[in-house]
């Protein structure tokens, strides 16, 4: 029997015997308890802190809200799906939209909260319903489509705010992070992205010893301006110990329809990732579905509700069960308790804080990348049949509209753009694409590689 607390030792308290598993409800001694904690930590920080730092949000806040994030769906689902609740990357773009139309971080995360409070809602109708509501309202041709958009259109983002700020550094950053994530293996492969970021600390430090600081133009009374590229200086005057800034959210209604759409997203990911974990501890996991997703969307409101960023189950960590045969949720208490300490540590989040422009260049071009890509990959592995115009003629039509950011003016203070355009635009086109389309487009013509709906379970990122 699982249960949210309380396990039995696996075997002698070591490791894994042959040939098997630690269990959700099995635990290896504490003290590798606590070593495995500590490398859930180190999978999921990367981004976990990154995703604030690009959303403007506090990454001290962040981080500590993740770990009660954790806490809270481990006794939500009962400790039957050891998982880790990280920031969520999929309102990167939001974030991004919502500053440019004059938006605050308390707009932002009354966003959130909302989006949050619908997930939950999402949640418990697959509780009341069947998780097979989740497959006929979005199935793999429209979340593929989403998740494709989310990401892509963060494009600008990358190339017009972080690369111009130190081109040489995000080039070198990027080059590296894109070894790491190929050429290294097993857990340090997993992390790449954290040791992207400080390769780009070491690169940043070395050239500012080197060629001085960036951004000097040269006048006739002298040098002038420029600033260095890691700049430690608030670093030394944090304290050790501190409770993270925080707001409350305020709300507006054009900032909650550009979040909305990412519910999609964050129920394809959720599905994906509850999958994945039934699959490798060998449990059935579809009567949990709806708790989870309602979970996850409880704890995007909690922290949204301080001033912090969404929470979404983590594939990284997912990973590392994998690589370790450890799915004890008593590790994933050990990591929740010491990122709950790491966000209560101001000089921590200092140091997050003096990330260099020209590092996060490099980041996001790939991380922004791999987030829209995870959408081809559904398409993929659903094999979806882009050759179907009932398939292809919404995706073509919202991903465009998503990616090129098309506005809708519909009245004089309310637009449709971006991100939430696109969606509305695969939503809603597919499923009445379906409803005219004569019968073979509906079910896949014969020898056509794929059907109209798709096949198996939206992926998770």
């Amino acid at each position: 029997m699982v249960r949210a607390v309380g396990w039995t030792v696996h075997g002698d308290g070591r490791s894994p015997r042959p040939g098997q598993v630690v269990r959700p409800g099995e635990r290896l001694s504490w003290g590798r308890t606590a070593g495995l904690g500590a490398q859930h930590v180190v999978a999921m920080f990367g981004a976990t802190f990154v995703a604030p730092v690009l959303m403007g949000l506090d990454p001290n806040l962040a981080v500590l809200m993740s770990g009660v994030a954790t806490v809270l769906f481990l006794l939500a689902t009962a400790g039957r799906v050891p998982s880790y609740l990280g920031s969520s990357l999929s309102f990167v773009g939001v974030a991004a939209t919502i500053r440019a139309q004059g938006g605050d971080s308390a707009t932002l995360t009354g966003a959130l909260l909302v989006t949050g409070a619908v997930l939950c809602g999402c949640g418990l109708a697959v509780r009341a319903l069947g998780p097979g509501v989740v497959h006929a309202v979005l199935p793999p041709p429209v979340t593929g489509a989403v998740v494709l958009l989310i990401g892509f259109n963060l494009a600008p983002v990358a190339a017009g705010t972080y690369w111009p700020q130190d081109q040489w550094t995000a080039l070198l950053t990027l080059l590296f992070t894109g070894f790491a994530l190929v050429g290294l293996r097993g857990f340090a492969g997993r992390i790449a992205i954290f040791l992207g970021l400080l390769f780009g600390y070491g690169i940043s430090w070395l050239f500012d010893r080197v060629f001085g600081r960036i951004g000097v133009k040269d006048t006739p009374a002298g040098h002038t301006g420029g600033h260095w590229r890691l700049d430690l200086h608030e670093v030394g005057h944090a304290a050790w110990f501190g409770w993270p800034s925080t707001h409350a959210p305020s709300f507006d209604g054009s900032a909650v329809l550009v979040a909305l759409p990412v519910v999609i997203a964050l129920v394809a990911e959720n599905a994906g990732h509850v999958k994945a974990v039934g699959e490798m501890t060998g449990d059935r996991l579809d009567s949990v579905l709806g708790t989870a997703i309602a979970a996850d969307g409880a704890t995007t409101v909690l922290s949204s509700a301080f001033g912090g960023p969404a929470t979404t189950t983590y594939a990284e960590n997912i990973g590392v069960m994998a690589a370790t045969r450890v799915y004890s949720t008593a590790a994933y208490w050990a990591a929740a308790c010491f990122a709950i300490l790491f966000g209560l540590c101001p000089k921590f989040g200092a140091v997050v804080a003096a990330i260099p422009g020209g590092v996060l260049g490099g980041i996001t071009v790939i991380l922004y990348g791999m987030i829209g890509l995870l959408g081809a990959r559904i398409w993929v592995e659903n094999r979806v049949d882009l050759a179907n115009p009932v398939n292809l003629v919404p995706i073509a039509g919202g991903v465009v509209a998503g990616i090129g950011d098309v506005t809708l003016k519909i009245t004089d203070t309310f637009s449709l753009s971006g991100i939430a355009l696109g969606t509305i635009l695969v939503l809603v086109g597919y499923h009445a694409l379906r409803l005219v389309a004569p019968a073979y487009l509906r079910t896949g013509s014969p020898g056509g590689g794929g059907s109209a709906g798709g096949g198996g379970t939206p992926g998770g990122g």
